[in-house]
């Protein structure tokens, strides 16, 4: 893999090398109510921001080629680089995410349906943009609300990040009960330990 740029797969391109049985990891870096919502059968859930604090106790774990998922592949982009920058790299990420993998009418789990974070982000700030230009007739200085939000998000296209998604993503709406460094690196210990033949 070049160390410069990041290696894709498309979503037919991984099922069939899901399907040939080679040794593959699929992990979804998308927050835990997303991945609850909808995600591809057989992965692993390890929220962004959990791998970028915690990835020195992830690394043990991602031996094998490892696939990242997120919603559209921004996400997973900016997982691959921290992983990069550790010195892994046997990563691809899933080129168009989970939006291209449910377009080509592949299989998925699905759970309780809720917003992903990209549709919660345009919500709140838009809601914010709306509240603080309407209430800036009464009192005018609130136009500056709007235009630091607006500044925020130029900036979040620029940079590839996004603050307001970071602290969305925090809310208990989308955690899980067990979204945990402790619990996701027990979950991928198990199953290394079962492909190698032995029981945890």
């Amino acid at each position: 893999m070049n160390e410069s740029t990041a290696a894709t797969v498309d979503a037919i391109a991984l099922r069939e090398l899901i399907d040939s049985g080679k040794n593959v990891r699929i992990v979804d870096v998308r927050t835990p109510g997303e991945f609850e919502s909808v995600h591809v059968p057989g992965a692993y859930n390890v929220p962004l921001d959990l791998l970028r604090e915690h990835r020195d106790e992830f690394l043990a774990h991602f031996d094998e080629n490892i696939v990242l998922v997120c919603r559209s592949g921004q996400r997973a982009a900016q997982a691959e680089e921290t992983l990069r920058a550790a010195g892994l790299f046997n990563v691809r990420i899933l080129d168009g995410g989970m939006l291209d993998w449910e377009a080509a009418g592949l299989p998925v789990t699905r759970g309780i349906r809720r917003w992903d974070l990209e549709r919660q982000v345009r919500l709140v700030a838009g809601s914010v943009v709306l509240g603080s230009v309407l209430a800036s007739v009464a009192v005018p200085r609130l136009k500056w609300l709007a235009a630091g939000i607006g500044g925020g998000l130029a900036f979040a296209a620029v940079s590839n990040t996004c603050a307001m998604g970071a602290a969305l993503s925090k809310l208990p709406y989308n955690r899980g009960a067990s979204c945990d460094a402790g619990t996701i690196v027990a979950r991928l210990t198990e199953s290394t330990n079962v492909a190698d033949g032995h029981r945890p």
